[in-house]
């Protein structure tokens, strides 16, 4: 774990989990990004915490949570998580765990830095990659969306990095439709 960091993207909280729209009006949800954003920070303790923002509001949040704020503004997903592992690679760390802030079941992010290549951990469905690993300085290129294996896969293939693939289902159930705030009644496995 030495040399091991935790980097949290989070966005603007009255621009969060807006699938929800139906659901949830525009203050809860910014208040349940709130909420699963500071489960994810608590879950990186002892390591550090850095959270890639482009807002204010944010930046102050994150601040008084105690993580480092690394403000990239208008660099979308992949860049500021790009710019963010390049930021803390400069610092010394040699491993960053990309972890999202949607994850209401984090509880321990500790682990996930014990391997030297890439990790994967995806989301239950196995559509997105809720938590992902990688050395800094190995020019990891982040590709968030749809199909979470073939993409990191192919950037590891191309680093000529090892992938571990970890399913962790406290790490695996994070909430992006109506059918995902039903997390209370989640298994609580234990950690893989």
């Amino acid at each position: 774990m030495a040399g091991a960091a935790v980097l949290v993207p989070v966005k603007a909280f009255s621009d969060a989990k807006v699938r929800l729209a139906g659901t949830l009006p525009a203050g809860r949800r910014a208040e349940l990004a709130r909420r699963m954003a500071a489960k994810v920070l608590a879950a990186a303790a002892p390591l550090p915490v850095a959270v890639v923002c482009d807002d204010a509001e944010v930046a102050a949040w994150a601040s008084d949570h105690g993580a480092e704020v690394i403000e990239e503004p208008g660099r979308g997903l992949n860049q500021a998580v790009e710019a963010g592992v390049e930021h803390l690679g400069r610092r010394g760390i040699a491993l960053v765990v990309v972890a999202h802030a949607d994850l209401p079941l984090a509880t321990d992010l500790t682990w996930v830095p014990r391997f030297p290549g890439i990790t994967l951990i995806p989301d239950r469905r196995e559509d997105g990659t809720n938590v992902l690993c990688v050395p800094t300085g190995a020019g990891f290129r982040f590709s968030y969306g749809p199909g979470p294996f073939a993409r990191p896969r192919a950037e590891a293939a191309r680093i000529a990095l090892p992938v571990r693939l970890v399913r962790a289902p406290l790490l695996a159930w994070d909430v992006d439709l109506p059918a995902d705030l039903d997390f209370a009644g989640a298994r609580t496995p234990t950690r893989p």
